[in-house]
């Protein structure tokens, strides 16, 4: 799995649209960290991935849109439907 960056929680991802990976980027780290995709849309300026990980468990991943680091995963614990965070200050 891509490793998670550091990121301000204000900031979220302020790049310029020329910077940007393409949506084909998005969906190929997603395949090469084993995600299913149910959905990429943009939330504060950052690519979200919403779908499934290798484990089955629900995912929801922000994504810098010029490096395509993780900023921000979240994924829902298969037990108790519990959501959990995971991101690096």
């Amino acid at each position: 799995m891509a490793a998670a960056s550091a990121a301000s929680a204000e900031a979220d991802c302020a790049v310029p649209m020329a910077e940007w990976q393409p949506r084909g980027a998005v969906v190929e780290l997603a395949g090469q960290n084993g995600w299913r995709v149910a959905r990429i849309r943009l939330d504060d300026g950052c690519y979200e991935v919403t779908g499934l990980d290798t484990k089955g468990r629900r995912i929801e991943v922000k994504l810098d849109p010029a490096s395509l680091a993780v900023v921000e995963m979240e994924f829902e614990d298969g037990d108790g439907g519990e959501d959990h965070e995971s991101d690096d200050d």
